[in-house]
């Protein structure tokens, strides 16, 4: 079974062309399904207004789809979420009469520069999608390996007869049923009861898939979007980072201790104050340590987007490796 999970920009609503919709907020799930293969669209449904839900449906993807009505700095900062989230592959959609030269200088010398620009034809672009899907790669349990993994939660709610429900995309490893898993930042433990993937029962899922989690041991108001779920013992919480900055090209000035900056890392979008930063030749590749308003959950060597919300042109100021 192939699972593609794919960010839709630039136009909302444009996802609804490509599957049936599902759970909304301020990202809209929508999902296409043939035969064994799956693809789960993304659409940030309040941005630009919030830059949240566009960090949430990149963060999630594993692909994107840009469609491109018109070339402006709300299409900028899209493609430098995308950057900065480490997204190489994926589609450009141009509608009104908008040219493959006014796209090239803006994803020169970037990963986007792979994306492959096509035909605005929404059956075209789901037959194509779904045979992404099927060529995703399938991970296999060896004998003895454990089922070790990390799911990010993105929704959760009571489901009568059914209990406690959370939906998310397994970010690494596999999840297993029956599984007892860590609720970060909690400190709780739950146990799962059952694995949906779109609609259908499984005992196991691996990274990419998108799940729906039944869960036992733990009550729906201990979880809430930026939970994680996992049995990874590298997996682990703080409320300070040592990190390395890497800022894009775009940032024109330094960072300043005492900034308030937002970090976004799985689906944890956390306030965070700049405590000390070095002076270093290329501002933009420094060192510093981060004060957090809540734990955040990670594993050493992890990078997180860092975003700085009152930036008046440009809201995204790059990427922190986490030491």
């Amino acid at each position: 079974m192939g699972n593609l999970t794919v960010a839709v920009l630039g136009n909302d609503g444009y996802a609804g062309n490509l599957g049936k919709k599902g759970t909304s907020t301020d990202i809209t799930f929508y999902n296409l399904k043939k035969n064994d293969d799956a693809v789960t669209f993304i659409e940030p449904s309040r941005y630009p207004e919030r830059l949240a839900p566009l960090y949430y449906a990149v963060s999630l993807a594993q692909k994107a789809v840009i469609v491109v009505d018109e070339v402006n700095s709300t299409l900028g900062e899209c493609l430098v979420m995308l950057q900065v989230a480490g997204i190489k592959s994926g589609y450009f959609v141009l509608r009104n009469y908008i040219s493959k030269e006014k796209i090239f200088p803006l994803i020169k010398g970037t990963s986007l520069e792979n994306f492959e620009i096509i035909n605005d034809d929404p059956i075209q672009l789901r037959e194509q999608l779904l045979t992404d899907a099927a060529k995703q790669a399938t991970p296999q349990l060896t004998a003895g390996q454990p089922a070790v993994g990390i799911v990010p939660v993105d929704h959760a709610f009571n489901v009568k007869g059914v209990g406690v429900v959370v939906l998310g995309v397994v970010a690494n490893g596999f999840i297993q049923k029956h599984a007892n898993l860590n609720v970060l930042p909690t400190g709780k433990t739950a146990q799962i009861r059952s694995i949906q993937k779109h609609d259908e029962e499984h005992d196991l899922s691996y990274e990419g898939d998108r799940v729906g989690l039944a869960l036992k041991g733990i009550d729906v108001e201990s979880l809430d979007r930026g939970t994680i779920l996992t049995n990874d013992p590298s997996v682990k919480t703080s409320n300070t980072l040592k990190c390395e900055v890497q800022l894009v090209k775009y940032w024109s000035s330094p960072l300043k201790q005492g900034m308030v900056m937002h970090i976004g890392h799985w689906t944890q979008f956390l306030t965070a104050k700049v405590e000390t930063v070095s002076e270093e030749a290329d501002f933009r590749k420094t060192t510093a340590t981060l004060t957090l308003d809540k734990p955040l959950a990670y594993r050493t060597g992890d990078r997180a987007v860092l975003m700085y919300l009152e930036g008046a042109k440009l809201r995204i100021a790059g990427n922190i490796t986490i030491s």
